[in-house]
């Protein structure tokens, strides 16, 4: 503390600036709202493969072929 009062106090207050701004520096975000912010993250996994999935496909594929057997079954 001592050193703080020994410095000039215009070196002082521009340090404190300067921290001030690099300390602000680290909270920025790219997006300005949650909206951007879920969109990009969505697209992302999406570029990842993490919403590829095969259940839909099989899923329609069982029913149509039971639907199929029902109908043959029923004629």
């Amino acid at each position: 503390m001592e050193s703080i009062r020994r410095r000039n106090p215009q070196a002082a207050l521009n340090s404190l600036e300067a921290a001030a701004v690099s300390a602000r520096g680290g909270f920025a975000c790219m997006f300005s709202t949650a909206d951007e912010y879920e969109a990009a993250l969505i697209s992302e996994r999406r570029a990842n493969g993490r919403y590829a999935s095969r259940w839909p496909v099989i899923m329609f594929v069982g029913c149509a072929m039971m639907i199929a057997a029902t109908v043959l079954l029923l004629n």
